[in-house]
């Protein structure tokens, strides 16, 4: 008798842990803060600015020091979330399997750390989005190819494309944290330049990797 073949169910996969829990809990915030708690973006969620803003930074405050990490999960509206989100869901999967989560992660916090301290040492406004974190990875990604002694050209025009277009926004649009985009380019640059030579935390890459290594390790025809 002919044995029945079992149908492989589909199954949805959580491929991206960080950039997929980063995306939710964004997501989730402004729906508590338009309908359940109205002002807790601005309250938790908003990076303080420099003395003598509305949001001026205030030392003694404990929670300030913690809103240099969370404001890049508070966003005003829904385009300014889905702005962030179509770069950070884009390109945020590739760069975890790349780099790991926990590298990611980690690179996530530094951006948010990083803008959130240059927006309180020198912007007179609060500061919010996940702009820094959304343009970081779009430097880092030009990194993903990158190999030893060379700059890939994706880098250098990315690179051009991204300060003009923060220069030109700078002069049209006060609104925009464009030290934000510009700290969050300048930190995934160095991210991919610190990290260009190490090799691929996913499992398939590490597969790849042993059995090129076993393959060199081994003797040619040519040595028997």
């Amino acid at each position: 008798m002919a044995t029945k073949r079992k149908k492989k169910s589909l199954q949805i996969s959580y491929n991206a842990p960080v950039t997929l829990t980063f995306s939710i809990v964004t997501v989730v915030i402004l729906l508590f803060d338009q309908f359940v708690f109205t002002g807790m973006i601005d309250s938790f969620f908003t990076a303080p600015g420099a003395i003598g803003s509305e949001y001026a930074f205030n030392w003694k405050n404990p929670l300030e020091y913690l809103k240099f990490f969370s404001h890049v999960l508070g966003h005003k509206t829904w385009a300014h979330l889905l702005g962030n989100l179509s770069f950070i869901l884009l390109l945020g999967p590739l760069l975890e399997e790349r780099y790991g989560s926990t590298m990611l992660m980690l690179m996530m916090a530094t951006t948010a750390m990083v803008t959130g301290v240059l927006n309180a040492a020198f912007i007179p406004r609060g500061m919010l989005g996940a702009s820094g974190v959304a343009f970081m990875m779009i430097l880092l990604s030009s990194f993903t190819a990158i190999s030893k002694n060379q700059i890939p050209l994706t880098f250098i025009f990315v690179l051009v494309l991204f300060l003009g277009q923060e220069i030109m926004t700078s002069f049209g649009n006060k609104d925009i944290a464009v030290l934000a985009h510009v700290a969050g380019g300048l930190c995934g640059s160095l991210f991919g330049f610190l990290n260009a030579y190490k090799p691929p935390k996913s499992s398939s890459a590490k597969k790849v990797a042993a059995a090129e290594e076993n393959g060199r390790a081994s003797p040619s025809e040519s040595d028997l």
